[in-house]
């Protein structure tokens, strides 16, 4: 591996004057992904900036009018272990649990899993599902951008030079909401995603007020199927629907062939698990999970 400095910045200012001072420098959330990369090849830097001491990039605050601010270097360890997550948010908990194994959870970011932006990234469909926002903060000031417009290819975001990710907002569940992910693995654990689902749903009188559904791993970036969730608005809860709702999920995939799985099957995935997640989060609708 090639050498490179290290920093550790304590303020988002001090981050962003070395991003400025250094615009090929790499930032370090968790390390999980970047350490493998720069070890591989695959990236280079004469600078590592461990952003892990900055105090609102380890944010983890519910607020009960305004949401869950998660910080993007919170690892995943503390967002499972979280009792107001596991409570108002388990589908986010549940996503935590599941990048990696308990070593890496232990370094591993839910923003960090994010600016990685590989389209199998487990945590990205449930925050599209959620109606995340991403806060980024840059030399020329903030802006937020909705979650699902942060990934634009396969290892590609929107953070321009001179900026980083500080945290991700997620707003207070509504009343007679849930939600869920699932993916499938060809191990028991620790595997990426051949596909991956996750959805939100809010329940009205027998029907779908809303829905949001994302996919993992069919297409160049986490996708959001705005079509999807239109095709459950206002209609009832049941079987029909929802097998309407997952074929417009296997439509709208993008995949491709490779050693892990073949185009068809992860199109078949989409259905079986935008189903089977819509399923799930129904159920945790009706009983106030």
């Amino acid at each position: 591996m090639k050498w490179f400095d290290y920093a550790a910045p304590t303020t988002v200012g001090e981050a962003l004057a070395l991003l400025t001072k250094h615009p090929h420098a790499r930032l370090l959330a968790g390390g999980t992904d970047l350490l493998v990369q720069l070890r591989a090849g695959r990236k280079q830097t004469d600078l590592v900036i461990d952003i892990k001491r900055i105090p609102e990039l380890n944010a983890l605050h519910y607020d009960p009018k305004s949401g869950l601010t998660l910080g993007a270097a919170v690892p995943c360890y503390r967002i499972y272990g979280d009792a107001a997550v596991t409570r108002h948010y388990p589908a986010l908990a549940e996503v935590a649990s599941l990048i990696g194994g308990t070593q890496i959870q232990g370094r591993a970011s839910i923003g960090g899993n994010l600016c990685n932006a590989a389209p199998s990234a487990d945590s990205v469909p449930l925050l599209i599902a959620f109606g995340a926002t991403c806060r980024i903060s840059g030399t020329k000031g903030t802006r937020e951008i909705p979650v699902e417009d942060f990934c634009t290819a396969p290892g590609r975001n929107v953070l321009q030079a001179g900026e980083l990710l500080v945290s991700l907002h997620i707003p207070v569940p509504k009343p007679n909401s849930g939600a869920r992910y699932l993916r499938f693995i060809p191990r028991n654990e620790m595997d990426i995603a051949v596909a991956g689902a996750g959805v939100e749903v809010v329940l009205e009188n027998g029907t779908f007020r809303s829905a949001r559904i994302a996919l993992a791993a069919v297409a160049p970036t986490p996708l959001f199927v705005r079509e999807a969730a239109e095709a459950l608005a206002g209609k009832p809860v049941n079987d029909a629907t929802i097998g309407a709702a997952a074929a417009v999920a296997r439509g709208a995939a993008r995949p491709i062939t490779d050693m892990r799985g073949t185009a068809d099957y992860r199109r078949h995935l989409c259905a079986v698990l935008t189903r089977r997640a819509l399923e799930t989060a129904i159920q945790r609708a009706r009983e106030g999970k």
